[in-house]
């Protein structure tokens, strides 16, 4: 009761006219960044941050907060529109979302991205209240071999991805390594990869240089390629009726999806060094493993879409868990918004729920009222997105090229990376001709910089014996599922000829 009471005087905070006001401007600007390609959560909280120091540091934090949480509803808008991932946490969304807007059903997409939206940012705003120290001792009890067993269990869940051709599979996830290696060693600090000595590589190859060539410049050849330029999709219904028919359908084919992405998001999103990118990936691979029609995703299922939504909403606001109780912040973002308390002169850590009580209820009231302002105003400029889709294709893809470039210029303001960009939306359109996944090497260079090194830093902690990925109680349980994910593929195949052998005999 006392949680509740807490709560409460939380919310009637967060409701008081300025931070009520700072909570619609925070959302509905965040909903715009994160729907342009380049942007994202990170860049938006890091520009609008000095302009929080003309308001108390309480509502300071609720509209940086709202900005986060907007951006993570945003989003979903380009990738079903234009198929560019406006932020590394919504290419997930774009492998079913921008199938679904070709088709005719992009209300349909972006009704239930706003949906599962909202209910993963629910979800985890239950558990952040309820659990809240209890999760912030067992997000302390991961180490480099918990983190490793979890980026191994995501490239598990990923397996399955490129269909039944499981060794082009291995060649993507493989492919998508090697560029994630590309840069400094984080271990040793020597440079690895640096193609031509040329300079430009030393920083790496930054993800969402990657996804957006992949999916922007990738997907808008293919495109052209497939169709001639002759692509029509047939105008969405943008009546009330309408509305309230893909809400139904959004809830009917998308729930399982919002559940799964919900839960498991939430807690990856805890973990420190993990944050909602690799949560929507692996939700959208386990809501493709548990799903009864697997081949459907890919190619237009809500719950392709639900899944990552959720995923990425929930783990935006598990994140916040460690920075507030331990200090330690679980994305970019939050680490933004850490350094932000710091000048306000608030102190994260066990005693900021003790001594800075107004201030902490403060906020976690306004994630439950920025959650339902993110939800009504994105379904509010859903026919302004639409709209999008009605310019013929000779327009629309200059466009696309054109966000990709400038997108990808504005993040890091270095011409090397547009080239990239250009080369990786050339090989995407070959890999793609050749039928080779794009998914799993999308998977493997979001995760390469977090699983090397954790493998690396695990194996000097045990002298080089891998048992120790084993033998921890929490490390254990997570290989050893992980490993039975990733052969059960090789043993389908192998039972499937046997099974097709018998006959002949």
């Amino acid at each position: 009761m006392e949680i509740l009471a807490l709560l409460g005087d939380g919310m009637l905070l967060a409701l008081q006219p300025l931070n009520l006001a700072l909570i619609l401007i925070g959302v509905t600007v965040g909903l715009f960044i994160g729907a342009m390609p380049g942007l994202g959560s990170v860049n938006g909280v890091a520009i609008l941050l000095p302009i929080t120091f003309l308001v108390p540091p309480g509502s300071a934090i609720i509209f940086l907060a709202a900005i986060y949480y907007g951006a993570m509803y945003g989003g979903a808008i380009s990738s079903v529109t234009l198929g560019i991932p406006g932020a590394s946490t919504a290419v997930a969304t774009t492998f079913d979302g921008r199938p679904l807007a070709l088709q005719g059903k992009a209300s349909l997409a972006l009704v239930t991205a706003a949906l599962a939206s909202f209910v993963g940012g629910t979800v985890a705003n239950v558990f952040f209240t309820l659990f809240a120290p209890a999760l912030a001792s067992v997000a302390l009890s991961f180490g480099p071999p918990e983190i490793f067993a979890l980026m191994l269990l995501a490239f598990a869940t990923f397996v399955g991805l490129g269909g039944d051709d499981i060794p082009k599979t291995v060649v993507s996830i493989c492919l998508g390594l090697v560029l994630a290696s590309v840069g400094f060693d984080e271990i040793s600090g020597e440079p690895r990869l640096i193609l031509f000595e040329m300079q430009g590589f030393l920083q790496g190859i930054g993800f969402l240089v990657l996804a957006i060539g992949v999916y922007g410049i990738g997907e808008m050849l293919w495109t052209i390629e497939q169709s001639r330029g002759e692509v029509t999709t047939t105008t969405p219904r943008m009546t009330a009726r309408g509305m309230l028919d893909d809400t139904k359908e959004a809830v009917r084919r998308g729930w399982k999806g919002t559940w799964i992405g919900s839960l498991l998001g939430f807690f990856v999103g805890v973990l420190p060094a993990a944050g909602a990118t690799p949560g929507s990936l692996m939700s959208y691979g386990v809501a493709k493993m548990v799903s009864r029609t697997p081949e459907e995703f890919g190619k237009g299922t809500p719950d392709g879409v639900a899944a990552p939504e959720a995923a990425n909403n929930s783990a935006s606001t598990g994140a916040m868990l460690p920075m507030l109780t331990l200090g330690i912040p679980g994305s970019p973002t939050t680490a933004i918004l850490l350094g932000g308390m710091v000048i306000w002169g608030l102190v994260p850590g066990p005693r900021l729920f003790v001594d800075e009580t107004e201030f902490v209820w403060g906020l976690i009231g306004s994630f439950y009222i920025s959650n339902v302002a993110a939800l009504v105003i994105n379904l509010a400029f859903i026919p302004l997105f639409v709209w999008m889709l009605r310019m013929p294709f000779t327009i629309l893809a200059p466009m696309i090229f054109v966000l990709s470039i400038a997108g990808g210029y504005a993040a890091t303001r270095d011409m090397h990376d547009v080239w990239l960009m250009v080369i990786f939306g050339l090989g995407a359109f070959f890999l793609r001709k050749f039928d080779y996944p794009l998914a799993p090497a999308v998977l493997a260079i979001v995760l390469g910089p977090i699983a090397e090194p954790t493998l690396r830093q695990s194996l000097l902690l045990s002298s080089g014996d891998p048992s120790i990925f084993f033998t921890r109680p929490i490390a254990g349980p997570i290989t050893v599922i992980a490993l039975i994910l990733i052969f059960l593929p090789a043993f389908k195949l192998l039972r499937r000829r046997r099974a097709a052998r018998r006959p002949a005999a």
